[in-house]
């Protein structure tokens, strides 16, 4: 034994870049697994199979001949069983690998085209009822001031979801519900109201706080009026009112597929306030 780890400290190849690159991938699935497993039944396994490797180790160095016979063939049913066990757990990391950024990158487009035809189906389907609601859409600029004033969900982006959050009688329907990344960040959150003068007198104050949202930053609006049950969108401290479905569904398209910033806004029409 010593013989073997003296041999292995004298043979020392070089370390060029390729070697450091494979320890850093190693490191971070090492990581990523360990994180994926806290919390789970996964970390007692694991101990218990870090346990049995090193009997099996021990077992090798010292004359335990029966078991080293014993695990050597136990280990052979080893990966069946994992297999079967944490079935559940291998689809959970493979899609957590399926979500990281570089796969994210091809996905986000299907997302915000998902995430658009919700909010437009949510958004007729409230102004069909005559539901008041407003629902702020984070681009470059972050919103975390107005998360942070209501109440967190983190959930993924349903119409039906939307629709419940806005009934009358929920505790989550007076204030606004703000999207982050193609989730519904949170609800009931306060938005600024605007101080313009210029502003039709019969706006209420959904509808200013979501030209008081887009005043401040690059967000968006989708407002829905209680009254009259319209439509209406805000960007850049403007409104467009009175929209059709398919002219919303066309607006947030244009607004967010390619995720524009201020500073190279498309050419909008003429707002009606």
């Amino acid at each position: 034994m010593n013989e073997y780890l003296s041999s292995l400290m004298r043979y020392r190849p070089p370390v060029g870049w390729w070697d450091l690159l494979d320890i850093a991938i190693v490191s971070i699935l090492i990581y990523e697994f360990l994180k994926l497993i806290r919390g789970t039944r996964a970390v007692q396994m694991a101990a218990g199979s870090l346990l049995v490797i090193g009997l099996f180790y021990v077992s090798r160095l010292a004359p335990l001949q029966t078991l080293n016979w014993m695990i050597r063939n136990f280990l052979v049913y080893v990966a069946f069983a994992a297999i079967v066990i944490f079935q559940s757990d291998i689809r959970r990391a493979l899609a957590h690998f399926g979500r990281a950024p570089f796969f994210r990158y091809f996905e986000r487009q299907e997302a915000v085209d998902e995430t658009i035809e919700e909010v437009v189906v949510a958004a007729s389907t409230l102004a069909a009822h005559k539901i008041g609601a407003i629902i702020a859409i984070e681009r470059e600029i972050g919103l975390r001031n107005y998360i942070e004033s209501g109440i967190p969900l983190d959930a993924e982006i349903t119409y039906d979801l939307l629709v419940t959050i806005f009934q009358p009688d929920t505790p989550l329907h007076d204030g606004a519900v703000v999207l982050q990344e193609n989730r519904i960040a949170a609800a009931a959150c306060f938005l600024p109201l605007t101080v313009n003068p210029k502003l039709s007198r019969d706006l209420g104050t959904r509808h200013r706080a979501a030209i008081g949202l887009t005043e401040e930053n690059d967000a968006i609006a989708v407002v829905i009026s209680e009254e009259r049950g319209q439509i209406a969108l805000s960007i850049d401290g403007t409104l467009e009112r009175d929209l059709t479905p398919d002219r919303l569904r066309e607006r947030l398209q244009l607004l967010l597929a390619q995720r524009r910033s201020r500073t190279a806004k498309p050419t909008a029409p003429a707002y009606d306030y």
